[in-house]
């Protein structure tokens, strides 16, 4: 079965007779979701599965649009989904009250089918844009994974999350071995043929959604393993080891084995004591020192704390 790959739009109004329109009018170009209340409206937005743009009715009981829009704009999950509001008030003080809040356009009941295709058209060209733009100002040009930029970007949403839930979190700091004798006898274009293997095989090596490797810099890699204790670190750290090992690439220079191997320092907090933000710096650079450890111990070894 082919995927569905169109843009979603989510529709929040109280007025089944309004949603009926406007699902009509956009459900053969995008995907429609409908919420009939405001709270209802917020659940959707901040699903695993968020909408790329929102139209949103101002008048709606108990919590109205523009009290949706703002909590919206102050999330982090949802600050950037464009938001029309959908509207019979044509005054211009609604409209500035609504732009003042972060919404991108009006649409006027009654509606308008060209109009209101247009003006989601528009804004959902823009907001592909954005995205694109978002997503390779975070990834590493060479190795194609993600930079260290959006590692501290994970690396704080996911500290919060594990504080707010009393939650493990692991991260994990690798270092291909020898490199720098790697490049010296084969040239950098082999070196940053093998940063590419190895990256890729990093990557290859964990499943769940929540978990993350990134390019830290040069030929180090960082991971971030959320709800993932000592243990369960610890052995996705060795099938990343064990992976590099088995690409083979052959390193003449390397003292551990005749192909490229890496050397990985892992780092894990749990609730309880010294988890707090106050502990947050100190998880990458107790990684770094099994690191170290594991890099003076022979490297091509995993080293946990």
């Amino acid at each position: 079965m082919q995927a569905d790959n169109r843009q979603k739009i989510l529709i929040a109004d109280d007025e089944r007779f309004n949603l009926n329109i406007l699902v009509d009018i956009l459900k053969s170009d995008y995907k429609i979701s409908v919420a009939k209340n405001g709270k209802q409206a917020l659940d959707r937005a901040m699903s695993l599965n968020p909408p790329d743009l929102i139209l949103l009715d101002i008048q709606m009981p108990e919590m109205d649009g523009y009290e949706v829009c703002k909590s919206l704009k102050e999330d982090e999950r949802t600050k950037d989904i464009p938001v029309i509001f959908i509207t019979a008030m044509k005054e211009e003080a609604y409209e500035a009250k609504g732009f003042d809040i972060g919404a991108v356009d009006y649409i006027t009941k009654p509606f308008s089918a060209p109009i209101v295709r247009a003006r989601a058209r528009a804004q959902l060209k823009m907001k592909w844009q954005a995205d694109m733009l978002r997503q390779m100002a975070c990834i590493d040009v060479l190795t194609e994974i993600p930079n260290r930029q959006k590692f501290e970007e994970i690396f704080d949403r996911e500290w919060k999350r594990a504080v707010r839930e009393k939650i493990p979190l692991s991260v994990l700091l690798v270092d291909i071995d020898f490199f720098k004798q790697y490049n010296d006898s084969y040239g950098h274009g082999r070196g940053d043929k093998c940063l590419k293997e190895v990256a890729q095989a990093l990557a290859n090596s964990i499943h769940r959604p929540a978990d993350f490797v990134a390019r830290y810099g040069g030929e180090e890699f960082i991971a971030v393993l959320p709800e993932t204790d000592m243990p369960g670190a610890g052995a996705v750290a060795e099938i990343m080891r064990s992976n590099v090992e088995l690409l083979q690439i052959p390193h003449a220079r390397s003292v551990s084995l005749d192909y490229v191997t890496v050397s990985i320092g892992v780092a894990s907090v749990a609730p309880g004591g010294g988890f707090s933000d106050a502990a947050l710096i100190t998880v990458v650079a107790t990684a770094d020192e099994m690191l170290y450890k594991a890099k003076a111990g022979g490297r091509n070894q995993v080293q946990c704390r």
